[in-house]
């Protein structure tokens, strides 16, 4: 059975490095640089730059882990914030309406 896990070079400091990934967390990494204007090396050497794993390839799959976690948080609070904005009659509305008026 072929490793779905394939050994790409990044340069670093000027220095050929080689990490191991599987096609996901690449394809991933490589939209992230673009969606960032950064070079993918220039990613790559920031995450290896705040690394807390000892293994390159492994921060790197973190890296896109919280990434995707993050963007995911995002939509989903516009999507909250949509909703509560576009709900009929406003919250606000609803509680002022509930609240008999004293004479």
């Amino acid at each position: 059975m072929k490793s779905s896990i394939v050994k790409r070079s990044v340069v670093l400091g000027g220095h050929k490095t080689s990490v191991s990934l599987e096609d996901p967390f690449w394809t991933d990494l490589k939209q992230i640089a673009h969606a960032q204007h950064v070079t993918l090396s220039a990613l790559v050497a920031q995450i290896d730059d705040t690394r807390e794993q000892s293994n390159l390839s492994s921060e790197i799959r973190v890296f896109v882990l919280r990434h995707s976690r993050n963007e995911r948080m995002e939509v989903a609070k516009a999507h909250a914030r949509l909703a509560f904005h576009t709900s009929s009659p406003p919250h606000a509305l609803r509680c002022a309406a509930a609240t008999p008026l004293e004479p």
